[in-house]
């Protein structure tokens, strides 16, 4: 089973990762955590070029640049894990294109499907979870911290757009969701991490193998 946490900076979808892995974990269930740009040395390389604040490229140049990653990606890691019959849980993945680089950029929604269809083949999310939150104030968490892509409250070439771009990338992902909510999970973030984690897993509902109980 291959989940998605999706959303714009700052939500906390990396941190709400980790939690869920861990507990799937405890509960005997096999767990590949992955993110995007990024989880293979290729991707590594291609994340630092994405992500640096020095690194000026235009949006067809960046879409052909997360395509690239997220095949290797799904190559490497994802469908051998899938094979492998473990839960695969991914920081972005084809959404964030779509969001990202279609919402945000304009790149023609038929040229994101078409090169989706090539960096993902039949790897497709069975749940995504977007964590949602007003674009201002998740980029003024953001820029709280420190990241290697960035100088401390400067933030990455991404976050450097501003928070109109993130604004309509966040309506972008929201759209998705109301075209697919057999498949997307939208979770407010309007509490702390607890609150999050337990909303989001009431939500989830139940997961293969064993779910977490939310305490």
């Amino acid at each position: 089973m291959l989940i998605t946490f999706e959303g714009i900076e700052g939500t906390g979808k990396s941190t709400q990762l980790r939690r869920l892995a861990g507990d799937l974990e405890s509960c005997g269930v096999e767990v590949v955590c992955t993110h995007e740009p990024g989880g293979t040395p290729v991707g590594e390389a291609i994340r630092r070029i994405l992500l640096d604040p020095r690194s000026r490229m235009e949006p067809g140049a960046e879409l052909f640049l997360m395509m690239a990653s997220r095949r290797e990606l799904v190559d490497r890691v994802i469908r051998p894990a899938l094979k492998a019959g473990k839960v695969v849980l991914s920081d972005r993945y084809v959404d964030a294109s779509f969001a990202y680089q279609g919402f945000g950029r304009g790149m023609p929604e038929e040229m994101l499907r078409q090169l989706a269809r090539w960096a993902c083949g039949e790897v497709w999310p069975e749940r995504t979870v977007l964590f949602d939150l007003d674009a201002r104030e998740g980029l003024q968490r953001r820029l709280r911290l420190s990241k290697a892509e960035s100088e401390p409250g400067q933030g990455d070439r991404i976050e450097q757009c501003g928070p109109e771009f993130l604004e309509k990338v966040r309506q972008g992902y929201l759209e998705l969701a109301r075209r697919e909510p057999h498949r997307f999970v939208v979770v407010p973030v309007t509490g702390g991490e607890e609150e999050t984690y337990k909303l989001m897993i009431s939500m989830l509902g139940p997961l293969p193998g064993a779910s977490p109980r939310v305490k």
